[in-house]
Protein backbone atom coordinates (compact mmCIF):
# COMPACT_ATOMS: atom_id res chain seq x y z
CA UNK A 1 0.00 0.00 0.00
CA UNK A 2 1.52 3.58 -0.56
CA UNK A 3 2.46 5.40 2.29
CA UNK A 4 0.34 8.20 0.92
CA UNK A 5 -2.39 6.47 2.11
CA UNK A 6 -1.75 6.38 5.19
CA UNK A 7 -0.85 10.14 6.06
CA UNK A 8 3.19 9.92 4.50
CA UNK A 9 4.20 12.93 3.44
CA UNK A 10 2.85 13.39 -0.80
CA UNK A 11 5.11 13.07 -3.34
CA UNK A 12 5.14 16.21 -4.39
CA UNK A 13 6.14 19.61 -4.67
CA UNK A 14 4.41 20.95 -1.85
CA UNK A 15 4.59 17.96 0.15
CA UNK A 16 8.40 18.00 0.12
CA UNK A 17 8.24 21.90 1.02
CA UNK A 18 6.44 21.12 3.89
CA UNK A 19 7.77 18.08 5.42
CA UNK A 20 9.92 18.25 8.57
CA UNK A 21 13.61 18.78 8.41
CA UNK A 22 15.52 15.58 7.14
CA UNK A 23 17.05 13.45 9.48
CA UNK A 24 19.50 10.65 8.00
CA UNK A 25 19.33 7.61 10.00
CA UNK A 26 19.96 4.18 10.43
CA UNK A 27 17.82 1.39 8.18
CA UNK A 28 18.13 -2.23 8.61
CA UNK A 29 18.38 -2.59 4.42
CA UNK A 30 21.43 -0.34 4.35
CA UNK A 31 23.21 -2.51 7.57
CA UNK A 32 22.26 -5.60 5.53
CA UNK A 33 23.24 -4.36 2.30
CA UNK A 34 26.74 -3.30 3.74
CA UNK A 35 26.95 -6.80 5.03
CA UNK A 36 26.16 -9.18 2.32
CA UNK A 37 26.63 -6.95 -0.97
CA UNK A 38 30.26 -6.47 -2.39
CA UNK A 39 33.33 -4.04 -1.56
CA UNK A 40 32.41 -2.90 -5.32
CA UNK A 41 29.03 -1.09 -4.68
CA UNK A 42 29.35 2.47 -5.00
CA UNK A 43 26.64 5.07 -4.46
CA UNK A 44 25.67 3.41 -1.04
CA UNK A 45 28.56 4.89 0.25
CA UNK A 46 27.76 8.53 -0.60
CA UNK A 47 24.04 8.74 -0.39
CA UNK A 48 22.96 6.47 2.15
CA UNK A 49 19.39 5.83 1.29
CA UNK A 50 17.15 2.77 1.57
CA UNK A 51 13.80 3.81 -0.98
CA UNK A 52 11.14 2.55 -0.40
CA UNK A 53 8.39 4.74 -3.19
CA UNK A 54 9.17 6.70 -6.09
CA UNK A 55 7.04 9.16 -8.27
CA UNK A 56 7.94 11.91 -11.13
CA UNK A 57 11.08 12.92 -9.62
CA UNK A 58 10.36 12.42 -5.85
CA UNK A 59 11.68 9.45 -3.81
CA UNK A 60 10.52 8.25 -0.16
CA UNK A 61 13.09 6.41 2.31
CA UNK A 62 11.98 3.74 4.92
CA UNK A 63 11.26 7.13 7.21
CA UNK A 64 8.56 8.58 4.96
CA UNK A 65 11.02 11.11 4.25
CA UNK A 66 10.92 12.46 0.68
CA UNK A 67 13.57 13.57 -1.85
CA UNK A 68 14.12 15.42 -4.77
CA UNK A 69 16.01 12.86 -6.85
CA UNK A 70 18.33 14.67 -9.44
CA UNK A 71 20.29 11.41 -9.87
CA UNK A 72 17.34 9.65 -11.85
CA UNK A 73 19.35 6.28 -12.70
CA UNK A 74 22.58 8.09 -13.74
CA UNK A 75 20.39 9.91 -16.51
CA UNK A 76 18.09 6.24 -16.85
CA UNK A 77 15.02 7.82 -15.68
CA UNK A 78 13.72 10.53 -18.64
CA UNK A 79 10.24 10.55 -17.23
CA UNK A 80 10.67 10.00 -13.23
CA UNK A 81 9.83 7.34 -11.13
CA UNK A 82 6.72 5.16 -12.22
CA UNK A 83 5.39 7.73 -14.98
CA UNK A 84 1.58 6.73 -15.47
CA UNK A 85 1.87 5.97 -19.37
CA UNK A 86 5.16 3.70 -18.83
CA UNK A 87 3.36 1.98 -16.01
CA UNK A 88 0.26 1.42 -18.27
CA UNK A 89 2.18 -0.03 -21.44
CA UNK A 90 3.89 -2.41 -18.83
CA UNK A 91 0.76 -3.52 -17.50
CA UNK A 92 -0.84 -4.35 -20.79
CA UNK A 93 2.17 -5.51 -22.01
CA UNK A 94 1.95 -8.16 -19.22
CA UNK A 95 -1.53 -8.88 -19.53
CA UNK A 96 -1.22 -9.38 -23.12
CA UNK A 97 -0.10 -12.84 -22.83
CA UNK A 98 3.06 -11.48 -24.94
CA UNK A 99 6.54 -13.78 -24.66
CA UNK A 100 8.30 -11.64 -21.86
CA UNK A 101 12.10 -13.61 -23.27
CA UNK A 102 12.46 -13.68 -27.24
CA UNK A 103 15.96 -13.59 -28.04
CA UNK A 104 16.01 -11.59 -30.96
CA UNK A 105 13.37 -13.05 -32.62
CA UNK A 106 10.61 -10.27 -33.09
CA UNK A 107 7.12 -9.47 -31.78
CA UNK A 108 4.49 -6.56 -32.63
CA UNK A 109 5.98 -4.77 -29.35
CA UNK A 110 9.60 -5.16 -30.66
CA UNK A 111 9.06 -3.94 -34.18
CA UNK A 112 6.71 -0.62 -32.83
CA UNK A 113 10.39 0.00 -30.88
CA UNK A 114 12.08 -0.02 -33.88
CA UNK A 115 10.20 1.48 -36.00
CA UNK A 116 9.52 4.84 -33.49
CA UNK A 117 13.33 5.03 -32.43
CA UNK A 118 14.44 5.30 -36.07
CA UNK A 119 11.67 7.95 -36.97
CA UNK A 120 13.18 10.05 -33.79
CA UNK A 121 16.60 9.99 -35.68
CA UNK A 122 17.84 12.21 -38.13
CA UNK A 123 15.88 11.33 -41.48
CA UNK A 124 19.21 11.04 -43.32
CA UNK A 125 20.61 8.68 -40.93
CA UNK A 126 17.97 6.72 -40.22
CA UNK A 127 17.39 5.87 -44.12
CA UNK A 128 20.58 4.08 -44.51
CA UNK A 129 20.82 2.99 -40.58
CA UNK A 130 20.77 -0.82 -39.23
CA UNK A 131 20.11 -1.58 -35.34
CA UNK A 132 21.39 -4.36 -33.31
CA UNK A 133 20.07 -5.72 -29.81
CA UNK A 134 22.82 -6.16 -27.40
CA UNK A 135 23.38 -7.76 -23.87
CA UNK A 136 21.14 -4.54 -21.66
CA UNK A 137 23.69 -2.50 -20.75
CA UNK A 138 25.48 0.54 -22.20
CA UNK A 139 28.75 -0.79 -22.22
CA UNK A 140 27.56 -3.89 -23.88
CA UNK A 141 26.78 -1.45 -26.46
CA UNK A 142 30.15 -0.62 -26.51
CA UNK A 143 31.29 -4.24 -26.98
CA UNK A 144 29.64 -4.26 -30.54
CA UNK A 145 30.37 -1.47 -31.40
CA UNK A 146 34.36 -2.02 -31.33
CA UNK A 147 33.48 -5.24 -32.81
CA UNK A 148 31.09 -3.90 -35.79
CA UNK A 149 33.70 -1.13 -37.03
CA UNK A 150 37.06 -3.80 -36.36
CA UNK A 151 35.06 -6.71 -38.50
CA UNK A 152 34.01 -3.82 -40.98
CA UNK A 153 37.28 -1.63 -41.53
CA UNK A 154 39.98 -4.85 -40.87
CA UNK A 155 41.71 -2.67 -38.39
CA UNK A 156 42.45 -3.00 -34.67
CA UNK A 157 43.04 0.55 -32.78
CA UNK A 158 40.87 2.52 -31.24
CA UNK A 159 40.95 5.87 -30.29
CA UNK A 160 39.63 6.77 -27.51
CA UNK A 161 39.33 10.66 -24.64
CA UNK A 162 40.71 11.69 -21.34
CA UNK A 163 37.61 11.87 -18.95
CA UNK A 164 35.52 9.11 -21.74
CA UNK A 165 33.06 6.84 -19.41
CA UNK A 166 32.03 4.19 -21.58
CA UNK A 167 30.97 1.23 -19.23
CA UNK A 168 33.32 -1.75 -16.82
CA UNK A 169 33.70 -4.46 -19.17
CA UNK A 170 36.73 -5.08 -21.11
CA UNK A 171 36.71 -3.13 -23.91
CA UNK A 172 34.97 -0.24 -22.62
CA UNK A 173 37.54 -0.05 -19.72
CA UNK A 174 40.21 0.09 -22.26
CA UNK A 175 38.55 3.16 -22.68
CA UNK A 176 37.67 4.92 -19.86
CA UNK A 177 39.75 7.99 -18.85
CA UNK A 178 39.57 7.25 -15.01
CA UNK A 179 42.79 5.19 -14.16
CA UNK A 180 41.60 3.51 -10.80
CA UNK A 181 39.32 0.79 -11.91
CA UNK A 182 42.24 -0.16 -14.59
CA UNK A 183 45.18 0.07 -12.51
CA UNK A 184 44.15 -3.30 -10.50
CA UNK A 185 44.38 -5.42 -13.71
CA UNK A 186 47.54 -4.42 -15.37
CA UNK A 187 48.14 -4.14 -18.91
CA UNK A 188 45.13 -3.83 -20.79
CA UNK A 189 43.92 -1.83 -23.98
CA UNK A 190 47.12 -2.34 -25.74
CA UNK A 191 44.67 -1.05 -29.24
CA UNK A 192 43.44 2.17 -27.46
CA UNK A 193 45.08 5.43 -27.82
CA UNK A 194 43.92 7.75 -25.56
CA UNK A 195 43.88 11.80 -27.04
CA UNK A 196 42.90 14.70 -24.58
CA UNK A 197 39.43 15.84 -24.54
CA UNK A 198 38.54 19.51 -25.60
CA UNK A 199 38.02 20.57 -21.57
CA UNK A 200 38.05 24.29 -22.03
CA UNK A 201 38.41 24.85 -18.04
CA UNK A 202 41.35 22.19 -17.97
CA UNK A 203 42.40 22.69 -21.03
CA UNK A 204 44.82 20.10 -21.92
CA UNK A 205 47.06 21.85 -24.33
CA UNK A 206 47.05 25.14 -21.83
CA UNK A 207 45.37 27.69 -24.45
CA UNK A 208 41.48 27.30 -24.08
CA UNK A 209 38.99 28.39 -26.30
CA UNK A 210 39.55 28.71 -30.19
CA UNK A 211 42.71 27.99 -29.87
CA UNK A 212 42.28 24.44 -27.82
CA UNK A 213 40.22 23.31 -30.09
CA UNK A 214 42.77 24.23 -32.85
CA UNK A 215 45.08 22.43 -31.19
CA UNK A 216 43.26 19.00 -30.60
CA UNK A 217 41.85 19.11 -33.63
CA UNK A 218 45.35 19.45 -35.14
CA UNK A 219 46.65 16.70 -33.01
CA UNK A 220 43.52 14.09 -34.35
CA UNK A 221 45.28 14.96 -37.87
CA UNK A 222 48.23 14.26 -37.36
CA UNK A 223 47.86 10.82 -35.73
CA UNK A 224 45.59 10.30 -38.70
CA UNK A 225 47.73 11.51 -41.44
CA UNK A 226 51.54 11.35 -39.90
CA UNK A 227 53.48 7.98 -41.01
CA UNK A 228 56.11 8.67 -37.96
CA UNK A 229 53.13 9.13 -35.48
CA UNK A 230 53.38 5.64 -34.13
CA UNK A 231 49.99 5.43 -34.23
CA UNK A 232 48.38 2.71 -36.80
CA UNK A 233 45.17 3.84 -38.44
CA UNK A 234 42.36 3.06 -36.19
CA UNK A 235 39.07 1.28 -37.03
CA UNK A 236 37.18 3.85 -35.01
CA UNK A 237 37.03 7.01 -32.98
CA UNK A 238 34.53 6.79 -29.80
CA UNK A 239 33.52 9.86 -28.59
CA UNK A 240 30.84 11.12 -25.79
CA UNK A 241 29.23 14.87 -27.32
CA UNK A 242 28.83 15.44 -23.15
CA UNK A 243 31.32 13.31 -20.97
CA UNK A 244 29.10 12.61 -18.38
CA UNK A 245 30.87 10.77 -15.46
CA UNK A 246 33.99 12.64 -16.45
CA UNK A 247 32.76 15.60 -15.29
CA UNK A 248 29.71 17.07 -17.45
CA UNK A 249 31.92 18.53 -20.37
CA UNK A 250 30.31 19.77 -23.64
CA UNK A 251 32.38 19.09 -26.14
CA UNK A 252 32.66 22.73 -28.79
CA UNK A 253 30.50 22.26 -31.86
CA UNK A 254 33.58 23.18 -34.13
CA UNK A 255 35.78 20.14 -32.34
CA UNK A 256 32.72 17.48 -33.13
CA UNK A 257 32.52 18.75 -37.00
CA UNK A 258 36.24 18.72 -37.47
CA UNK A 259 36.27 15.24 -35.62
CA UNK A 260 33.94 13.90 -37.87
CA UNK A 261 35.48 15.64 -41.20
CA UNK A 262 38.80 13.79 -40.22
CA UNK A 263 37.48 10.37 -39.33
CA UNK A 264 35.26 10.92 -42.69
CA UNK A 265 38.29 11.90 -44.59
CA UNK A 266 40.13 9.12 -43.48
CA UNK A 267 37.95 6.22 -43.77
CA UNK A 268 37.05 5.87 -39.80
CA UNK A 269 34.43 5.43 -38.35
CA UNK A 270 32.83 7.74 -35.47
CA UNK A 271 31.09 6.33 -32.94
CA UNK A 272 29.13 8.25 -30.83
CA UNK A 273 28.18 6.75 -27.35
CA UNK A 274 24.73 8.77 -26.77
CA UNK A 275 24.22 6.56 -23.54
CA UNK A 276 23.51 9.12 -20.91
CA UNK A 277 22.88 11.99 -23.47
CA UNK A 278 20.41 10.51 -25.64
CA UNK A 279 17.01 10.95 -26.07
CA UNK A 280 16.39 14.76 -25.25
CA UNK A 281 18.98 14.89 -22.05
CA UNK A 282 20.94 17.84 -23.60
CA UNK A 283 18.10 19.54 -25.08
CA UNK A 284 17.70 17.90 -28.71
CA UNK A 285 16.66 14.06 -28.64
CA UNK A 286 20.23 13.30 -29.85
CA UNK A 287 22.98 15.14 -28.59
CA UNK A 288 24.87 15.11 -32.14
CA UNK A 289 22.31 17.24 -33.25
CA UNK A 290 23.93 19.76 -31.82
CA UNK A 291 26.98 19.98 -34.12
CA UNK A 292 24.73 18.54 -37.08
CA UNK A 293 27.20 16.14 -37.64
CA UNK A 294 25.99 12.38 -38.94
CA UNK A 295 27.56 9.99 -37.09
CA UNK A 296 28.34 6.02 -38.33
CA UNK A 297 27.48 4.31 -35.45
CA UNK A 298 25.00 5.23 -32.42
CA UNK A 299 25.28 3.75 -29.19
CA UNK A 300 21.95 4.27 -26.64
CA UNK A 301 20.77 2.61 -23.54
CA UNK A 302 19.28 4.62 -20.28
CA UNK A 303 16.58 6.24 -21.65
CA UNK A 304 15.29 4.38 -24.14
CA UNK A 305 13.94 1.36 -21.81
CA UNK A 306 12.16 3.53 -20.06
CA UNK A 307 13.68 2.45 -16.94
CA UNK A 308 14.19 -1.08 -18.03
CA UNK A 309 17.47 -2.64 -19.19
CA UNK A 310 18.01 -2.20 -22.70
CA UNK A 311 21.02 -1.29 -25.12
CA UNK A 312 20.77 -1.04 -29.27
CA UNK A 313 23.90 0.32 -31.52
CA UNK A 314 21.98 1.74 -34.73
CA UNK A 315 25.06 2.14 -37.33
CA UNK A 316 25.34 2.95 -41.35
CA UNK A 317 24.17 -0.16 -42.91
CA UNK A 318 27.65 0.01 -44.74
CA UNK A 319 29.18 -1.28 -41.95
CA UNK A 320 27.30 -4.42 -41.58
CA UNK A 321 29.84 -7.02 -42.48
CA UNK A 322 29.97 -9.25 -39.55
CA UNK A 323 28.53 -12.67 -39.74
CA UNK A 324 25.46 -13.83 -38.06
CA UNK A 325 26.05 -14.08 -33.80
CA UNK A 326 28.67 -12.03 -34.23
CA UNK A 327 27.33 -10.45 -31.39
CA UNK A 328 25.00 -11.94 -29.26
CA UNK A 329 23.56 -11.92 -26.04
CA UNK A 330 20.51 -13.94 -23.97
CA UNK A 331 18.88 -10.78 -22.54
CA UNK A 332 18.72 -8.67 -26.37
CA UNK A 333 14.82 -9.18 -26.00
CA UNK A 334 13.50 -7.32 -23.37
CA UNK A 335 9.70 -7.06 -24.46
CA UNK A 336 9.47 -4.89 -21.04
CA UNK A 337 11.59 -2.50 -21.99
CA UNK A 338 10.47 -2.05 -25.19
CA UNK A 339 7.43 -1.43 -24.73
CA UNK A 340 8.48 0.83 -21.85
CA UNK A 341 11.13 2.85 -24.23
CA UNK A 342 7.92 3.28 -26.93
CA UNK A 343 6.29 4.97 -24.60
CA UNK A 344 9.09 7.11 -23.28
CA UNK A 345 9.76 8.21 -26.77
CA UNK A 346 6.33 9.12 -27.18
CA UNK A 347 5.72 11.18 -24.45
CA UNK A 348 9.55 12.50 -25.04
CA UNK A 349 8.22 13.63 -28.62
CA UNK A 350 4.67 14.88 -28.17
CA UNK A 351 5.42 17.14 -24.95
CA UNK A 352 8.88 18.06 -26.60
CA UNK A 353 10.68 17.32 -23.91
CA UNK A 354 13.71 17.90 -25.10
CA UNK A 355 12.91 21.45 -25.91
CA UNK A 356 11.67 21.75 -22.31
CA UNK A 357 15.39 20.46 -21.23
CA UNK A 358 16.66 22.96 -22.80
CA UNK A 359 15.20 26.13 -21.46
CA UNK A 360 14.97 24.59 -17.84
CA UNK A 361 18.77 23.26 -18.32
CA UNK A 362 19.64 27.10 -18.81
CA UNK A 363 17.57 28.34 -15.90
CA UNK A 364 19.49 25.98 -13.84
CA UNK A 365 22.59 27.29 -15.08
CA UNK A 366 21.42 30.76 -14.64
CA UNK A 367 20.72 29.99 -10.76
CA UNK A 368 23.92 28.00 -10.35
CA UNK A 369 26.13 30.95 -12.31
CA UNK A 370 24.69 33.45 -9.61
CA UNK A 371 25.89 31.34 -7.07
CA UNK A 372 29.01 30.95 -8.78
CA UNK A 373 29.32 34.96 -8.24
CA UNK A 374 29.57 34.83 -4.31
CA UNK A 375 31.17 31.82 -3.96
CA UNK A 376 35.04 31.48 -5.64
CA UNK A 377 34.73 27.65 -4.72
CA UNK A 378 32.39 27.17 -7.68
CA UNK A 379 35.12 27.09 -10.18
CA UNK A 380 33.12 26.23 -13.44
CA UNK A 381 29.23 25.83 -14.64
CA UNK A 382 28.89 23.77 -17.53
CA UNK A 383 26.35 21.54 -19.62
CA UNK A 384 24.06 20.75 -22.16
CA UNK A 385 20.09 20.73 -21.34
CA UNK A 386 19.34 18.98 -18.23
CA UNK A 387 23.27 17.62 -18.08
CA UNK A 388 24.92 20.24 -15.52
CA UNK A 389 27.36 20.45 -13.84
CA UNK A 390 29.43 22.78 -11.61
CA UNK A 391 33.31 22.22 -10.76
CA UNK A 392 34.14 22.26 -6.85
CA UNK A 393 37.38 24.27 -6.53
CA UNK A 394 39.95 25.20 -3.30
CA UNK A 395 39.88 28.51 -4.12
CA UNK A 396 42.01 29.27 -0.91
CA UNK A 397 45.04 27.72 -3.06
CA UNK A 398 46.94 29.33 -6.02
CA UNK A 399 45.87 29.46 -9.78
CA UNK A 400 46.38 26.99 -11.96
CA UNK A 401 47.13 27.82 -15.74
CA UNK A 402 44.46 29.70 -17.33
CA UNK A 403 42.98 30.56 -13.82
CA UNK A 404 42.03 27.54 -12.50
CA UNK A 405 41.87 26.49 -9.06
CA UNK A 406 42.88 22.71 -7.87
CA UNK A 407 40.23 20.61 -7.95
CA UNK A 408 38.35 19.78 -4.21
CA UNK A 409 36.99 16.60 -4.03
CA UNK A 410 36.58 16.70 -0.20
CA UNK A 411 33.91 20.09 -0.33
CA UNK A 412 32.23 18.46 -3.27
CA UNK A 413 31.53 15.61 -1.07
CA UNK A 414 30.36 17.85 1.68
CA UNK A 415 28.30 19.41 -0.73
CA UNK A 416 26.65 16.66 -1.71
CA UNK A 417 25.76 15.50 1.95
CA UNK A 418 24.71 18.67 3.22
CA UNK A 419 22.29 18.73 0.22
CA UNK A 420 20.83 15.14 0.77
CA UNK A 421 20.38 16.63 4.66
CA UNK A 422 18.21 19.33 2.80
CA UNK A 423 16.66 16.47 0.20
CA UNK A 424 18.49 17.01 -2.33
CA UNK A 425 19.96 13.45 -4.18
CA UNK A 426 23.27 14.80 -6.31
CA UNK A 427 26.21 12.57 -7.58
CA UNK A 428 29.35 13.65 -7.59
CA UNK A 429 31.76 12.69 -11.23
CA UNK A 430 34.80 14.23 -13.00
CA UNK A 431 38.71 15.14 -12.07
CA UNK A 432 39.29 14.05 -8.00
CA UNK A 433 35.36 13.79 -7.78
CA UNK A 434 35.00 17.30 -7.67
CA UNK A 435 32.19 17.80 -9.91
CA UNK A 436 28.46 18.11 -8.62
CA UNK A 437 25.97 16.61 -11.48
CA UNK A 438 22.48 17.62 -12.09
CA UNK A 439 20.83 15.00 -14.07
CA UNK A 440 17.19 15.53 -13.22
CA UNK A 441 14.05 13.55 -14.96
CA UNK A 442 12.83 15.74 -18.25
CA UNK A 443 9.49 16.17 -16.74
CA UNK A 444 10.78 18.15 -13.99
CA UNK A 445 8.76 21.96 -13.78
CA UNK A 446 10.11 25.44 -13.62
CA UNK A 447 9.38 25.78 -10.09
CA UNK A 448 11.30 22.37 -9.21
CA UNK A 449 14.03 23.76 -10.64
CA UNK A 450 14.15 26.96 -8.66
CA UNK A 451 13.42 24.58 -5.58
CA UNK A 452 16.74 22.05 -6.60
CA UNK A 453 18.75 25.66 -6.75
CA UNK A 454 17.47 26.87 -3.64
CA UNK A 455 18.22 23.40 -1.58
CA UNK A 456 21.73 22.92 -3.63
CA UNK A 457 22.64 26.72 -1.78
CA UNK A 458 21.53 25.67 1.62
CA UNK A 459 24.15 22.23 1.21
CA UNK A 460 26.50 24.97 0.01
CA UNK A 461 26.18 27.42 2.57
CA UNK A 462 26.25 24.65 5.50
CA UNK A 463 29.11 22.77 3.93
CA UNK A 464 31.31 26.16 3.53
CA UNK A 465 30.29 26.98 7.79
CA UNK A 466 32.06 23.20 8.42
CA UNK A 467 34.68 23.76 6.13
CA UNK A 468 38.24 23.01 8.08
CA UNK A 469 40.42 25.53 7.69
CA UNK A 470 44.02 24.78 5.48
CA UNK A 471 47.58 25.88 5.82
CA UNK A 472 48.72 27.45 2.43
CA UNK A 473 52.39 27.01 1.51
CA UNK A 474 54.45 30.45 0.99
CA UNK A 475 54.16 31.64 -2.22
Amino acid sequence: MSRDLQGAVPLTLTGFRGQPPIRLQDDPLLRRQAARESNARSYPRRIPLALREARGIYVRDGAGQVYIDCLAGAGTLALGHNHPDVVTALRETLESGLPLHTLDLTTPVKDRFVEDLFASLPAAFAAKARIQFCGPTGADGIEAALKLTRTATGRRVVLGFSGAYHGMTQGALALMGNRAPKEPLGTMGADVQMLPYPYDYRCPFGLGGEAGVDAGLSLIEQILTDPESGVLLPAAVVVEVVQGEGGVIPAPVRWLQGLRRLTREHGVALIVDEVQTGLGRTGRLYAFEHAGIEPDVVVLSKAIGGGLPLSVVVYNQDLDRWAPGAHAGTFRGNQLAMAAGVETLRRIRADRLDEQAAILGRRLMDHLNGLRVDHACLGDVRGLGLMVGVEVVDERRPQLRLGARPADGDLARQIQRCCLERGLILEVGGRHGAVMRFLPPLIVTAEEVDEIAARFRAGLKAALADRPGIALAAE
